[in-house]
């Protein structure tokens, strides 16, 4: 992944202030254990839940049941967005992902995710055909999301710095 260009928009900034590094909102990404996931029923409604992520290779990776409704809307439509950050008003930095899921299916990957998952969040995976099985034997799907558009938002002054890839 190419370092992305930071740009910020004074618009939503305290005078004077700069664009967050990108190499700030990839530390809080990379650290960052808890992300809120937002996706779209097939009615069109909003679905948002929380769910641990991995940043690894440039992609946030999140594991859900094959029979979640996340899981079910990101097979209809892959858009999704991820946010994490800090419930602190005056402190932290909140950073937003938006891009496609893709489905990882590959052993060798999945085998480096799921070590990644028990290194960083002590939960065990095995891999099964195309997913992880968690120690109960159920599925879960194993999805990669490559950032389209990252938002990141300062609050110690206040900053939205957007980074754009490619």
């Amino acid at each position: 992944m190419t370092t992305p260009t930071a740009e910020l928009n004074e618009d939503f900034s305290e005078p004077g202030a700069t664009a967050v590094p990108w190499a700030d909102a990839e530390r809080v990404l990379a650290a960052a254990e808890m992300f809120f996931l937002s996706t779209v029923r097939a009615d069109g409604r909003p679905h948002v839940t929380p769910l641990p992520a991995i940043w690894d290779r440039g992609r946030l990776h999140i594991c859900t049941g094959d029979r979640e409704q996340k899981a079910k809307n990101l097979a209809r439509r892959p858009e999704c967005v991820l946010s994490t950050g800090s419930s602190r008003l005056h402190g932290g930095l909140d950073v937003v992902v938006e891009g496609v899921a893709l489905r990882v299916t590959g052993p060798e990957r999945l085998r480096a995710l799921a070590a990644l998952w028990k290194a960083r969040l002590d939960w065990d995976f095995e891999v099964g055909e195309g997913a992880f099985r968690d120690p109960a034997g159920r599925t879960g799907l194993v999805y990669g999301i490559r950032p389209a558009k990252v938002l990141a938002f300062g609050k110690g002054p206040y900053t939205q710095t957007r980074y754009r890839f490619g």
